[in-house]
Formats: C-alpha cells, sequence, structure tokens
C-alpha cells in the first residue's frame, strides 16, 4: 500500500489583477519524490512553489502538509537581514535535533568558512550559502528555486552529488537541462495556469510536451470544423425547423464560446542575428599570451587560433579568469606579453552577462532604439519596435514598462533583442543562458548553430555548451588553458572529469605574492629552513570521526537483517522481486560497510599522525 503523500496542492487559484496564473493547478509530493516543475517564465511556478511552501496564500483550493513534516524553501532572491555572519545564517535554519557540524560542513564544501560578512557577498557567495541553510537540515520536504542560479561549473556538480544524497523528496525548478535530467524522477508541467504531470524524469519533458501541443492542435481544427458545418446548417437550413432547433443555436453560440475564451499555448520567440559581412578567414590569433594582476598570472602561455565559423566555449570556475581571456582573445584588453592579432572586416557584438548595467528608469521601448524613434534598425533593414518586441514576447502594452520591473527572463530576453539587432560576424556571448526559459534556450541553440559568423562562449550550462559549440577552452589550473575538441561532454571523456573548483591557494596566492617574495628574501639571506604549518583536521573529518562508528553499526545490523531475510525457505519460488530488492540492498550495504571503514581507518591514521 502507497503512503499517503507528505504535502499536496488541489485546485489552486490565484489571480493578479487580469488573466488567471493559476487555474486549478495540482502538485503532490511523496516521500523520496524528486519532481522537475516546468513552464514557461511567467506561467507561475515560482507562485505555485511558494504556495506549497505556505508563504503565498491562494484564492482558492487546498493545501495540505502532514503533521511532523518539515519543509524548506530556496527562494531565488534570499534576504540576509539580521545576521553578521554566513554561518549565524544557516544555523538559524535547523530545527531542533538537527546536526549542528552538518551546518560547518555544507559551508566548508561549498568554499564558504562561515564568517563571512552576509551583505558583503558576491551573487554566487549568497546562493551558496542559501543553500547550505535549506540542506542542512535535511528536510522531508526541500522546494528549490533556480538552485543553480550564479553557481559555477564545480558547485552545480556538487549540489547533484549532495542532492542525489539525500532522503527529502525535491521540487525543483531550474533551466539547467542536465541538472534536471540528472536529479528528477517525475515532471510537473505548468502551462497556462493548470499541471500536467508524467511519472518520468526531466529527459521526456520536451517529447511529451510536443505531443499535448500536437493533440490540442488537432482537438482544435475538430471545433473549427464542427463550427463551420454548424454555421452552414444555420444559414442553409430549412426555416422552420430552424426556429424549433433552439438548442442546437445554443450549442453553437456554446463552441464558439469556447474557441473564443480558449487559453493557447504562448508563441515562441522568433531569434534571427543580423548577419554582417563575411569576415577573413583567420578571425583571431593568439600567440603566447599571459595577464597578471599583481600577482600569480590568470592566463599562462596560452595560444589560439580561431577560424570563421567556430564555436568556442570558454569553461571553468568563477574567479578563474574566463572574461580576462575573452577580453584578450576579442582585443579589448591587452596581453603582459605575448601577440593577440585580429582577422580583416570583424564586426563584433557582445552580450555581457551583467544585465543590472541597464538604467532601471528606462522603458522597453527606449532601451532598444536608444530613446530615438519608434524605429529600430534589424541589420540594415528598419522595423517597428513595437513588431520587433512582438518576436521577443513582450506585448505591445509593454513599450512604455521600465525595465527595473521587467523579471529576470524578460531581462534577458530584451538583452538579446538588442544584441541581436546589430548586424555582426563575432559573437561574443557572457552567460547568454541567465534566466532563460527552455523554449528560449532552444530558439538560442538553433540560431547559434546556424550562424554563419563566429562565436565565442562563457557558460556554466552543460547542455547548452554540447548543443552549441566546436571546442571547449578549459581552465587547468594556476592560469593554464587547454583546448578540447568538441562540446563538454567530450572535453569531460579526454581529461576524465569535469571542471574543477579554483582551489583555495590559487585565490590567495595574489594576496599573498608580496609576502611570500619578502619571505623567499629572508630565508635566503638566513638559510634557516621554515617549520611547516601545523596541519589540523576539517569539520567534515571530524563530524566523520564521530559519527561513523554508528553508521557502521547500522549498516551490520542491516546487512544481518537482508542475510536473515535472503535465508528464508521458499522466498525466491513466492516474491522473486522482493528476493531480488533484498539482495541488491544488501550489496548496497556491504559496499556502504566497506566504504565507511576504509574512511574511519584514513581519518584514523591522519587522526594520529597530526597527533605525533
Amino acid at each position: 500500500m502507497a503512503s499517503p503523500p507528505l504535502l499536496f496542492l488541489k485546485d489552486i487559484r490565484l489571480t493578479f489583477g487580469g488573466t488567471p496564473v493559476l487555474e486549478g493547478a495540482e502538485l503532490v509530493v511523496g516521500e523520496g519524490d524528486r519532481i522537475s516543475l516546468v513552464g514557461r517564465n511567467g506561467s507561475g511556478k515560482s507562485t505555485l512553489l511558494k504556495i506549497a511552501a505556505g508563504l503565498v496564500e491562494a484564492d482558492g483550493g487546498d493545501r495540505f502538509v502532514q503533521p511532523g513534516s518539515t519543509v524548506r524553501y530556496l527562494p531565488q532572491e534570499p534576504s540576509f537581514a539580521g545576521f553578521a555572519t554566513t554561518l549565524a545564517y544557516v544555523e538559524a535554519g535547523l530545527g531542533p535535533g538537527d546536526d549542528p557540524y552538518r551546518a560547518r560542513r555544507l559551508l566548508e564544501d561549498l568554499g564558504l568558512t562561515g564568517e563571512e560578512n552576509p551583505s558583503t557577498l558576491s551573487g554566487g557567495e549568497a546562493r551558496r550559502t542559501a543553500l547550505a541553510r535549506v540542506l542542512a537540515p535535511e528536510p522531508d520536504i526541500l522546494l528549490l528555486d533556480e538552485p543553480t542560479n550564479h553557481l559555477d561549473l564545480p558547485a552545480i556538480e556538487w549540489l547533484e552529488s549532495e542532492l542525489a544524497g539525500m532522503r527529502s523528496a525535491i521540487v525543483l525548478i531550474s533551466h539547467d537541462r542536465r541538472f534536471l535530467e540528472k536529479l528528477s524522477r517525475a515532471t510537473v508541467w505548468l502551462d497556462r495556469g493548470v499541471t500536467r504531470r508524467m511519472e518520468r524524469g526531466f529527459s521526456h519533458f520536451e517529447a511529451w510536451r510536443d505531443e499535448v501541443f500536437a493533440e490540442e492542435e488537432r482537438d482544435r481544427h475538430k471545433l473549427d470544423r464542427k463550427i463551420a458545418m454548424e454555421e452552414d446548417w444555420v444559414r442553409y437550413g430549412v426555416t422552420a425547423r430552424r426556429k424549433r432547433n433552439q438548442r442546437r443555436m445554443g450549442l453553437l453560440r456554446e463552441m464558439r464560446e469556447q474557441r473564443r475564451t480558449a487559453r493557447r499555448a504562448t508563441g515562441d520567440v522568433k531569434l534571427a542575428a543580423s548577419e554582417a559581412e563575411v569576415s577573413g578567414k583567420l578571425v583571431i590569433e593568439a600567440v603566447h599570451v599571459a595577464k597578471a594582476f599583481g600577482g600569480p598570472p590568470v592566463v599562462r602561455d596560452f595560444s589560439a587560433r580561431i577560424q570563421r565559423g567556430d564555436r568556442i566555449g570558454i569553461v571553468g570556475p568563477n574567479g578563474a579568469g574566463k572574461t580576462t581571456l575573452i577580453n584578450m582573445l576579442t582585443g579589448a584588453l591587452a596581453p603582459d606579453s605575448g601577440t593577440v592579432r585580429l582577422g580583416a572586416n570583424l564586426q563584433m557584438v557582445t552580450l555581457d552577462q551583467r544585465r543590472e548595467s541597464l538604467d532601471p528608469t528606462v522603458t522597453l521601448k527606449d532601451a532598444l532604439t536608444d530613446g530615438r524613434s519608434d524605429t529600430i534598425m534589424v541589420g540594415n533593414e528598419p522595423r517597428h519596435v513595437v513588431s520587433y518586441m512582438k518576436d521577443f514576447l513582450f506585448s505591445p502594452e509593454q513599450a512604455r514598462t521600465p525595465i527595473g520591473v521587467l523579471s529576470g527572463g524578460e531581462r534577458g530576453r530584451l538583452m538579446l533583442a538588442r544584441a541581436l539587432a546589430r548586424p555582426a560576424n563575432l559573437l561574443v556571448l557572457d552567460e547568454p543562458t541567465n534566466d532563460l526559459d527552455l523554449e528560449t534556450l532552444d530558439l538560442l541553440e538553433e540560431l547559434l548553430a546556424d550562424h554563419a559568423g563566429t562565436v565565442l562562449l562563457i557558460s556554466h550550462d552543460r547542455d547548452f555548451i554540447d548543443r552549441v559549440v566546436t571546442s571547449v577552452i578549459a581552465y587547468e589550473g594556476e592560469g593554464n588553458w587547454v583546448e578540447y575538441a568538441g562540446g563538454y561532454s567530450d572535453m569531460v571523456a579526454q581529461r576524465g572529469h569535469g571542471v574543477g573548483a579554483k582551489s583555495r591557494a590559487d585565490g590567495a596566492r595574489a594576496d599573498a605574492a608580496p609576502a611570500a617574495r619578502a619571505a623567499k628574501q629572508d630565508s635566503a639571506k638566513t638559510d634557516t629552513p621554515k617549520a611547516e604549518p601545523k596541519r589540523k583536521l576539517s569539520f567534515k573529518d571530524k563530524h566523520a570521526l564521530e559519527t561513523l562508528p554508528k553508521t557502521m553499526a547500522k549498516l551490520e545490523t542491516d546487512i544481518a537483517t537482508f542475510e536473515k531475510k535472503l535465508a528464508e525457505p521458499g522466498l525466491f519460488a513466492r516474491d522473486r522481486s522482493g528476493f531480488e530488492t533484498a539482495a541488491a540492498k544488501l550489496r548496497a550495504a556491504q559496499e556502504a560497510l566497506a566504504e565507511a571503514e576504509e574512511e574511519w581507518l584514513r581519518l584514523e591514521l591522519l587522526k594520529e599522525e597530526i597527533g605525533g
């Protein structure tokens, strides 16, 4: 018998002014569920998740949470008001009986010390702190709204691993396809105010969505034909009979009303890059370039030859120097050594990730036309700004809307509209996928694949990189960058691993460079060897030493239980699936016990070594 759901929403209705946002939406979350919540930007996904978290009250419908179940919600923009340190913020999310060591361990894993001032955090640090707060209690239900926003590739892959190992039921909103494919086992699609559920992961979503749209189109076509037949009967049927058959006239009115009020799927963004004249065959040639900013090199002895039609992805952790490298390659930043040669007839357009640089008081129309007129030059052709706005899913009424009230996805579409209107044969895109919904991502991928010019791309979206680029330039540590043929998955296959986190040693070298040089000079003068810094166990290691014995004892008990079950006479004959399940659990427990024993032995030896 299936266990009752931990949380369910039924017939949820909510309207903000005009068109209803939610019209009978539902969400059911059971133990251990992994649900991806998907839909177009503005469809109400975040609102539905807030209703599930109890933060927004719906106009109608029912919300139920199983008594005693804990719920944690990750907002897109967390508030740190009232907290002096990141550790204080994370610990405030713990409940009675929760493990305080886990809060410290998560912060450490995410590259934070716990002593940071929340008011000075960068976007990525704020996101990692908020993640640590919701993950630390290991709640029964975890509601995550865009958890990968502002995270670099190492942090995204760490988060995937952490979530995969948790017992919590998880509901995810994300535009990162690879992230959803790896974690989800069910998909809830929010479209035009209602939800549909598929008991399969996100990898099957797009085929399912296309089937639904095709079926809707067939139904709409059938309704149109039926209306046409009824209208023909009204015009040419026998008059006396027509007067008597008022019921049939009523059905015709109902069908017309049904067709008029039906909410169609939102249209697609129409993306088309304005092509410039063809560039020379050689676009960029870099020979032994290097760059440093008062410390160790950000780029060390890098050479590359980029030709017309190449689509190059640049990947690495935050702070590695991706933007510095791309600025040198495009001539925006001079190298300290080496040479960069740009090809002939280049027309470059850059899409910057810093969308907040747009003046929030400027209207959408003025942002596209620079405030000059109602016409925008798209390539070399004039177009009315409202017509061009519609290509990017903006309504005519939004022409005078200030940029400051646009959503993140709308700002992303605006930046694309501005960039793609200018003729270019070299597109430089710094995080172009931020806040774009899946449909817009699809079209952007097609545009870049069909673009006759050259593309330089910085992105943390692995699926997007795989679909777009012809080669990847990856950060290898200590200022070294290496080019690999193919996409992100091809790079992983060639080097044996994904993008690693930028080591703290790399980050500390720049600050410590002057002191290190002075220490080296003193050492040369005195010729006295320095004592090595004293090693110590991390919070994670200390906690593991304390908890591993209990873990091993529990695993030994589980193993004994599974062995006893498998020893039951006739179990295989009467319950083959139960036998196979118990056997699989036994193998998993034995493997887990072996790993735990090996880790405990390693830590004990380390403890003795440090103590000695």
